[in-house]
């Protein structure tokens, strides 16, 4: 009972700590108190602020201001070794809570969407942007939608840190929020790179499932330099980042229909769907179910990268009101402009 009770408590103290983490700037109990509610985790803001004195005093935040706090190389640490078990399956927790917050309904063009969040140097981003307008015609992306913010301004719930420009892309978890709302339960399996052959998917060279990683399959992906993202949109033959789901087969045309109407918005972004029980792209899919091939929302961000134009990334970080997105050939156009 000790150890349970011990075992909780660290893994509320571990939550508090990757939550002040994530955030790029000084952040009070208040608003750890609230991220943390995203988790399950029901802290008061008084508990919250003591478990930070605690921090504070081992060394794993140092307080800046009044009531904000920063995580430091020590606590960093800490959360890269910590409880192991807690880590297996934070993606597949991460992906079902940001389709839960997903409120697009596509008839009205209305509601708020997933996106992921990557940050540039401000001085390069008008040369890493056109590095990524290939992808974005070729289609290689989760949605034709953008939103830009500059340093200290905000991406849904993010703050754009100091001599950076963030940009949010559609994230691809849009596609199991919106059939969430229309009631079709969705198995996601794993984020994986698709080879692209004469312009039509082939098969997956790589994959993580989602349900044994802490980390985002494309974060991991683009890192790694695993990606010939340009080559498959120039060329029609490279390698992609992509995702797989599975959808009970009777809800097919559910799902067409859904598809076809997030297309109409700029939004969406599906390779293939298969047929009833049958494999697709060499992957086996479960009796009476169809398998669905996503294209990843980062592969812009990935040809960007493969163009020598580096970022900080965080996939599917946050939420964004679809009145705020514009087109990306909007964004081109705006900055050619200036």
């Amino acid at each position: 009972m000790i150890e349970t009770e011990s075992h909780d408590v660290e893994r509320k103290v571990l939550a508090i700590l990757r939550t002040v983490s994530e955030s790029h700037e000084p952040v009070g109990a208040r608003i750890v108190a609230r991220r943390l509610q995203d988790f399950g985790i029901e802290l008061t803001e008084r508990a919250v602020r003591y478990h930070l004195k605690l921090m504070d005093e081992r060394g794993l935040t140092t307080l800046e201001g009044r009531d904000g706090r920063q995580i430091t190389e020590l606590g960093i640490e800490e959360l890269k070794s910590a409880l192991v078990q807690d880590k297996v399956g934070l993606m597949l927790s991460r992906i079902e809570m940001q389709a839960f917050r997903t409120t697009f309904n596509w008839k009205t063009k209305t509601g708020t969407v997933p996106v992921n969040v990557s940050f540039f140097p401000k001085e390069k981003f008008s040369k890493a942007a056109a590095a990524m307008a290939p992808a974005f015609n070729a289609g290689l992306c989760a949605g034709q939608m953008v939103a830009t913010a500059g340093e200290d301004e905000q991406l849904g719930e993010l703050i754009v840190p100091e001599g950076k420009i963030g940009l949010a892309t559609i994230c691809s978890v849009l596609i199991n929020g919106v059939l969430l709302k229309a009631g079709i339960p969705m198995d996601s399996r794993f984020g994986g790179i698709l080879q692209i052959k004469n312009k039509r998917p082939l098969r997956f060279v790589e994959l993580i499932y989602y349900s044994g990683s802490s980390l985002d399959p494309s974060e991991v992906f683009i890192r790694g330099k695993m990606t010939s993202v340009l080559k498959a949109a120039k060329l029609g033959n490279g390698k992609v980042l992509s995702n797989f789901r599975e959808v009970p087969a009777i809800c097919r045309p559910i799902v067409e229909e859904t598809v076809e109407g997030l297309k109409e918005a700029g939004l969406g972004g599906l390779f293939l769907i298969g047929n009833t029980s049958e494999p697709i792209c060499q992957i086996p899919v479960e009796l009476n179910k169809i398998g669905m091939i996503l294209v990843g929302g980062m592969n812009p961000i990935a040809a960007a990268e493969e163009s020598g134009f580096e970022a900080d990334n965080q996939a599917m970080s946050t939420i964004i009101d679809y009145a705020d997105l514009i087109k990306f050939e909007e964004l081109l156009r705006n900055d050619r402009n200036k």
